[in-house]
Order: structure tokens, then C-alpha cells, then sequence
């Protein structure tokens, strides 16, 4: 849906991170720690509003967490007990400060800051019919429809307001948001996008997209928020409110193969585990004789660590990633491009040279990286390269926060198997199958009545509708909520 990354087109990535919490002084130390966690979600901006009783304070920038609140003399400007924070990778909206998150507007009753995690599919639609009314919008993203949405909503409350909002708009969203009273979460009806609440020893409490940012302050996990749950967060401790028609959950099932830290748990499943049974599942699925089996670091790594103790194959690090190269390292001219991946990868020769190679990865969504990756590893010297993917082919594009490519633009769209692993230059390529996938997060198979997970990047079945795409402007409606106006 946006540009493409020079060195990394060909993963889908991440959408954004959220973390809110109450009743701590420093609140806003805790909030910067909990991005750090989240990152992985989001590393285009970074951005804090904190609360101190009296008055708001806020500090939003691009680049990384470490860029923007890598200081004391910036956290100290952040002084409060409750603060909210927000990562962003940009799904709508253009990568400009005026939409880096959480976005703070004052209203009647006071201020709000609210960060959203997610995509709303009608947030064209409802756009132009506030454009109409008069509302002036600040930003191109659509988190800003739900503040408009706050602000001209007849109900007193700020919770009945946001519900109000809410009500009002489709698609996915986790939200944290800020008032002079308390710390907000909310999420969607269906849970496509995770939300979990924890708690300090020292009684305050914190929501946060995943577990690792409960983790890495000392909180301990208490749940997941509910699918269609609004928690308030305040001085009588917390409330829970279900203002929505409950629904069947739909959880984001690309948050087990990718989204997601390893290290967290989601929906009361290990990330880590989950990816090592695919692996595992790959291995029964579409085993092949091989000396060696190897990860495309670092998000093949659990996958392959399964798929080579069911195959029993040794498992070896036959690929080393550079950390260290950012989304703006050098100006990715012709030349560049073309050498991009080596950037980040390089091949192992000595684990690789004369050997028959299984490599591991999450997906394949253009299919650039992985035919550099298959030739680096048949430059070092290997027999023959089997590839096996930890996802059904991604024949579909995300409209619930996920980065993707307009569907033709997928490999997998245009191509069977056979004809990609030809391109992709492999001797053999295989996905884990739907109902593969299915198993390894604890399911007998995929109810296609009823399934469990959203998993419409493979199969096309979005369960919630997609208006401003179906309303008769298709591509354009997707532009405009990409570029801005």
C-alpha cells in the first residue's frame, strides 16, 4: 500500500505498537521502556503525551525510540503518573510529524491523546462526510477520524464519546488514549489486533499491544483485553466496559508467523512455540532430503529450529544479519538496490559450501529478497536450495493495518507454486498449508465457517467489510488514504 523499502520489499510489515499506563510517577520512563519493546512494530516515529494533573506534556518525533527519548532531559520534560505512547509504521497517512502518534486535541472536556494500533476501512468514507460539516483535519491518518468522531458527538462522557466514535467506524484497531482523568484501551470487536493489560508490583497498571513491553518494565501479565472491551484506568483502580455487539474473535493470525515478538504470548499461546510447530508441521508437510536446514534470519529462526528437529537435519546459521543497517542508510540508487540485500545478509560459506540447503523464511510477498537470498547461498557454494515458507502463499492484500502491496504486486497472485519457485530460483519451494497453519496454533483444522483467525492475506475472506474499497472508488480511495489530500 506504500512504498517499498529498498533492502526489506519482501516481507509484509509490521503496523504499529501502543502502550499506555496509571499510576506511576514516572510514567513516562516506563512508557519510553515499553516502546523500546514494540519497536519491532513500528520504527518510522515514536511519540509520548504524559498527564501530571494539571497539565499535558508531549514530545513526538521520527525515527526510533532511542532517537526521540534516548535522553533524561527529554523524559524530564515528560513529568506525570499516567502517559500513553505510540510506534508507528504507516499503513495510511504519510510519514510527517504532524501524523506521528498519539495525537492530542482539546476538547470541551478537556484534552485527549489517543494512539491507535490498526486500520479503519470506512476512514475515507467518514472523512468526507466531517470534511462537510466544517471539521478541519490536521493530520492524514485515520486515527484522526475517531478524534473528530469524539468531538462532535452529543454524549457527555468522555467513554460514552469514544464508544459513540467507535460505533461509528469499521475495521481494526487496538487504542490506548489519555485524558486528564485516566488511561483508555480499547479493542475491536473481532480482536483482530492484540491488546493485553498488566500490573506493576507497585499496584499501577499498564495496557500495551504485547506481553515483551510488560516484560521489560517488571509488570506482570494479568490478561488480554477482550475483543469489543473498553478498560478505563483510573484513581478507583479499573472498569470494564462491552458497549459492542460481541462477535466471533478474529485474531490476526500473522501475528504467530511475524508481527509479534517470539518472546511474547498471545491469546495465552507463546509466539516462540508457535512458530517452532510450524516449522514442525513444514518438516511432516513437504520434508526433503537435505544436509542442512537454515533460517532466513531473524524471523525464520524458531520455524527453522522445528522444521529441523522433525526432519531431523542439523540446523545451522548459514546466514548472518547486519542489526545494524536502518531504513535510511544510504540513497537507494540502481546499484545500491541490487546489492541491498548483502547489506543485511551474507552467507556463512563454511555452513553452506557442498551442501543441500533448506532455507526457512515467514513469507514471500514480491519475491525480490528471496531470489537475492537463493543466489548468495548458491554463490557460497550450495548443491542445491530447497525453500520452505512458514505461510500459505499471500495471495491478498491487508486492510487492517498490515503494510502490503497492492495485490497485483503479490507473487502469489500471479503465480502457482511451481512458476515461483522457478523465479525465485530454488529446486524445490512449499508453503505450510492453511490447515497446517491451523494445527500448529492448537487448532484441528480451519473451520471455513467459522474460523478462528482473520487470515484474509491468504485467502481473501475479510470479515469486516472494506467500504471504502467496495464503495465504488476502489484504487482511489486507497491513494488517497495513502498519500493524504
Amino acid at each position: 500500500m506504500l512504498t517499498t523499502h529498498p533492502f526489506d520489499d519482501d516481507h509484509l510489515h509490521e503496523e504499529c505498537g501502543v502502550f499506555g499506563i496509571y499510576g506511576h510517577p514516572d510514567a513516562a520512563s516506563h512508557t519510553a521502556l515499553g516502546l523500546h519493546a514494540l519497536q519491532h512494530r513500528g520504527q518510522e516515529a515514536a511519540g509520548i503525551v504524559a498527564f501530571d494533573g494539571e497539565h499535558f506534556h508531549s514530545h513526538r518525533g521520527l525515527g526510533h525510540v532511542a532517537d526521540n527519548f534516548g535522553t533524561e532531559a527529554v523524559i524530564k520534560t515528560l513529568h506525570g503518573h499516567m502517559a500513553v505512547g505510540h510506534v508507528r509504521y504507516s499503513t495510511t497517512g504519510e510519514t510527517m510529524l504532524r501524523n506521528v502518534q498519539p495525537l492530542f486535541a482539546d476538547f470541551e472536556f478537556g484534552g485527549l491523546a489517543i494512539g491507535h494500533n490498526g486500520n479503519l476501512t470506512n476512514a475515507l468514507t467518514i472523512r468526507k462526510q466531517l470534511v462537510r460539516r466544517g471539521c478541519l483535519f490536521q493530520s492524514t491518518t485515520d486515527t484522526e477520524v475517531i478524534v473528530h468522531l469524539i468531538a462532535i458527538s452529543l454524549y457527555s462522557t468522555v467513554e460514552e464519546r469514544m464508544i459513540d466514535a467507535l460505533r461509528q467506524v469499521e475495521g481494526a484497531y487496538s487504542l490506548v488514549a489519555l485524558t486528564q482523568n485516566a488511561v483508555i484501551g480499547v479493542r475491536d470487536p473481532l480482536g483482530i489486533r492484540p491488546l493485553v493489560l498488566g500490573q506493576l508490583p507497585s499496584g499501577a497498571w499498564i495496557i500495551a499491544s504485547e506481553t515483551c513491553a510488560l516484560d521489560i518494565v517488571g509488570a506482570n501479565f494479568v490478561r488480554d483485553v477482550e475483543p469489543g472491551e473498553l478498560i478505563i484506568l483510573d484513581h478507583n483502580g479499573l472498569r470494564s466496559i462491552k458497549p459492542f455487539v460481541k462477535s466471533r474473535s478474529r485474531f490476526c493470525i500473522f501475528e504467530y508467523i511475524y508481527f509479534a515478538r517470539p518472546d511474547s504470548v498471545m491469546e495465552g499461546t507463546s509466539v516462540y512455540e508457535v512458530r517452532k510447530q510450524i516449522g514442525r508441521e513444514l518438516a511432516k508437510e513437504s520434508g526433503v532430503d537435505a544436509d542442512v536446514v537454515i533460517p532466513v534470519p531473524d524471523s525464520g529462526v524458531p520455524a527453522a529450529l522445528g522444521y529441523a528437529a522433525a526432519a531431523n537435519i542439523p540446523f545451522e546459521l548459514g546466514i548472518i544479519r547486519n542489526h545494524y543497517v536502518g531504513r535510511t542508510f544510504i540513497e537507494p540508487t540502481v546499484t545500491i538496490r541490487h546489492l541491498g540485500v548483502k547489506l543485511k545478509h551474507n552467507a556463512n560459506r563454511v555452513n553452506i559450501a557442498g551442501k543441500r540447503v533448506i532455507l526457512v523464511d515467514d513469507s514471500i510477498v514480491r519475491g525480490t529478497t528471496s531470489t537475492k537470498i537463493v543466489e548468495m547461498v548458491r554463490q557460497a557454494g550450495a548443491t542445491e536450495v530447497h525453500m520452505r515458507i512458514s505461510s500459505p502463499p499471500t495471495t491478498h492484500s491487508c486492510f487492517y493495518g498490515i503494510d502490503t502491496p497492492e495485490r497485483d504486486k503479490l507473487l502469489a497472485y500471479n503465480h502457482d507454486v511451481a512458476q515461483m519457485a522457478k523465479l525465485i530460483g530454488v529446486d524445490s519451494l512449499a508453503f505450510i498449508s492453511l490447515d497446517g497453519l491451523y494445527r500448529a496454533v492448537g487448532e484441528t483444522e480451519r473451520n471455513a465457517r467459522h474460523p478462528k483467525f482473520c487470515d484474509a492475506c491468504f485467502t481473501g475472506d475479510y470479515p469486516i467489510a472494506l467500504a471504502d474499497q467496495d464503495g465504488g472508488q476502489g484504487q482511489e480511495s486507497l491513494t488517497l488514504m495513502t498519500e493524504g489530500f
